[in-house]
């Protein structure tokens, strides 16, 4: 693994578990079970690059960028069995350290990658795949190299390499399903901005993705913004549905007062589609504890706690791993 970066100290680098943890049950998210030896990455049985439940801020080159990440290791991390890994891309003009913060992702039994985005328009950091990120950036090459580092330094299953992603980080998401789907098992969106990319997407594997979008989302609205490129929402999961095969669906359940829940299911290689409809929601994270003048926040669910539980059950297919 890359050293920690040296301009922050020991006690900006390691950041507290009560800081960063959101206490998720146990039984109800439970870590897979560990692969097939041949599917484990090459750091099996090194010793991890920091003490595990602590998050601590590292640095790789890529694209003749220094580029910026926290990587935090579950509690419960050990050298001798392979975690699933979640990249964790934060929205326009955000952190990695301050997703950390907020959407108890690190509360979950996996590794967890929260890197930064460069600066693009209007000095707000931003990633590939929006009309703002930083000109000819490539955040694909980025996450290959944050992928090969990772996976050389720690026990990573390399079946169960998911990415989720907020905002401007949940478009970016989808762009890794089209670009890498061969390393990417399946996303989770957030508020998504779904803009055109104009990538050639890979047909041969579809990528499961479950989603999270709130009716009143003024940053990128449920009904799209045709000026803007964004698309209506309920047409974008059904299209998602198409395109990765789904014969059935979407069955419809309400879950609490204010949720209602989408899923499409017998697609194909079991890339299923689901799709949480917050009736009332802002631009926000389900579940999440922050103000702010980003609209309302649900309370019923959990984004962390739902999304873990669609990732946990898909994996890349055992003869579709990357290198």
């Amino acid at each position: 693994m890359p050293r920690p970066v040296r301009a922050l100290g020991r006690s900006a680098l390691v950041l507290t578990l009560a800081a960063l943890m959101v206490t998720v049950p146990g039984a109800t998210i439970p870590l897979p079970d560990d692969p097939v030896a041949a599917h484990r990455s090459t750091g099996c049985g090194l010793s991890p690059p920091h003490e595990p439940g602590a998050t601590v801020r590292y640095s790789l080159t890529s694209g003749g960028a220094e580029r910026s990440y926290l990587l935090h290791l579950p509690p419960g991390y050990t050298e001798h069995r392979s975690w699933p890994v979640l990249l964790a891309y934060h929205g326009r003009g955000g952190s990695g350290e301050r997703m950390a913060e907020w959407s108890g992702l690190t509360g979950l039994p996996a590794v967890v990658v929260l890197p930064d985005g460069l600066i693009g328009d209007d000095d707000r950091s931003a990633w590939q795949g929006a009309p703002y990120s930083p000109p000819g950036v490539d955040d694909v090459a980025f996450t290959r190299a944050l992928l090969d580092t990772v996976e050389a330094g720690l026990c990573a299953d390399r079946t169960r390499i998911h990415a989720v992603g907020m905002s401007n980080g949940g478009g970016f998401a989808v762009v890794l399903a089209c670009a890498i789907p061969d390393r990417i098992a399946a996303i989770a969106t957030v508020a998504g901005a779904f803009y055109p990319h104009g990538l050639e997407c890979d047909p041969a594997r579809p990528v499961p993705i479950v989603s999270f979008h709130g009716t009143d989302d003024a940053t990128t609205p449920y009904t799209g913004d045709v000026e803007r490129g964004l698309p209506d929402l309920a047409r974008w999961n059904a299209d998602r549905a198409l395109a990765n095969g789904c014969r059935s669906g979407p069955e419809t359940t309400r879950s609490g007062l204010d949720v209602t829940v989408l899923e499409w299911s017998g697609c194909d290689q079991g890339a299923h589609v689901r799709h949480l409809v917050v009736d009332g929601g802002g631009h926000t994270w389900p579940g999440a504890d922050v103000s702010g003048d980003e609209g309302r926040t649900t309370d019923t669910v959990e984004a962390h706690h739902e999304l873990w539980r669609f990732l946990a059950r898909h994996h890349l297919p055992l003869d579709r791993t990357g290198p």
